[in-house]
């Protein structure tokens, strides 16, 4: 008995793994987030024989409760969502707890991970905070952001719609003190990342609102802590 759990592209459909269509191919039945999209991954690799079925944060109780006799007599089942990692910002904790508790064996099969990618593309230091998606109402949102310590990356993922009034209120929290890193349309065509302060990336990206958004926040070290030197250099050897 094995549930795998796998990583989907998140935009280039030629990032699915060579495991990744192994599993693929090889699943009795496939949890899905949205059946049309995974339908696009499928049929781009010519796979069409598979049994999709919707899971999602409102139905996960009762799709396990269908779902277990199968799970118990030794049939594959693979869980996906409609882009990246399951679990990450995506339902399936549900689902991985219920199997621990049956002792039934999980496996995850990794592969393309969006707010990996966006840190990776920044440049940014680590340690790195994923934070997920940003809440909807200001308060919320600066309650995320005021707890930022230096020397930390932020990321979050983000709607188009709500890029810009989430922007002005970083501005309003941090004014020119935090760096940002903002990439849409990871791994496709489209692809084009923008660095700067709040108000510079409010400025760049006023006619560049579509797509699928993901920050990187850090905050610009204080003068202080610039300045700041080993307290033992005076005793330092040299050579």
């Amino acid at each position: 008995m094995k549930i795998t759990v796998l990583a989907t592209p998140i935009g280039n459909l030629k990032d699915i793994s060579l495991r990744g269509i192994d599993a693929l191919r090889d699943a009795d039945l496939i949890l899905c987030e949205d059946s049309r999209v995974s339908r696009k991954l499928l049929n781009f690799l010519e796979i069409y024989d598979k049994q999709l079925i919707s899971y999602h944060k409102f139905n996960e109780k009762l799709i396990i409760s269908k779902i277990s006799k199968l799970i118990f007599s030794q049939k594959n089942i693979l869980l996906i969502s409609d882009a990246g990692s399951p679990l990450i910002s995506d339902p399936g904790q549900f689902l991985i707890k219920w199997a621990h508790n049956n002792k039934i064996e999980v496996d995850f099969l990794p592969g393309a991970c969006a707010f990996v990618s966006a840190f990776v593309l920044s440049g940014f230091d680590s340690p790195l905070v994923f934070m997920g998606f940003f809440n909807s109402k200001k308060q919320q949102i600066i309650k995320q952001i005021t707890n930022f310590k230096e020397g930390f990356s932020y990321i979050f993922y983000i709607s188009p719609y709500k890029l810009i009034y989430v922007l002005e209120v970083i501005k309003q929290i941090y004014e020119k003190n935090i760096e940002i890193f903002l990439v849409k349309e990871m791994t496709k065509i489209h692809q084009k990342y923008f660095f700067g302060t709040p108000i510079e990336i409010i400025n760049q990206v006023k006619n560049s609102l579509k797509g699928e958004f993901t920050m990187v926040l850090k905050l610009i070290k204080s003068e202080k802590n610039k300045k700041k030197q080993n307290k033992y250099q005076k005793f330092a050897k040299i050579v």
